[in-house]
């Protein structure tokens, strides 16, 4: 969950970031379009894959691409370092939660396992 919110962020970042290359006309505007769109469909496509180990290796992917922008918009090296500290978080929290949630999980369903062994 950790990580789509990531992805999903960066998508509307980098939504952001193009409006703001085409305000400053840094380059041909369908250039600049062109290119924000493609990592922003990477964004999305990396956000819908994230079920698969694919998803995850598009994430850290769109990382690098994230970074890269700055050569344009040089801030966003800047954001592009942030969000990849939270990628990294998200990794290494997410699997922390998601492995707690299976414990718990678990241990209701031998809680209920016991409880209806006692009154049956």
């Amino acid at each position: 969950m950790f990580a789509s919110t990531v992805l999903v962020s960066e998508l509307l970042v980098v939504g952001f970031a193009t409006l703001v290359a085409h305000g400053l006309r840094l380059a041909d505007l369908g250039l600049v379009w062109a290119a924000g769109g493609a990592v922003m469909a990477v964004c999305a496509v990396a956000a819908a894959l994230l079920r698969t180990r694919a998803g995850y290796l598009l994430g850290w992917a769109v990382q690098a691409l994230l970074i890269a922008t700055g050569v344009a918009v040089p801030m966003m090296f800047a954001v592009g370092i942030i969000f990849a500290i939270l990628w990294a978080a998200s990794m290494t929290i997410g699997a922390r939660i998601d492995r707690e949630r299976q414990e718990r999980y678990a241990a209701e369903v031998a809680h209920y396992r016991s409880g209806a062994a006692a009154a049956g």
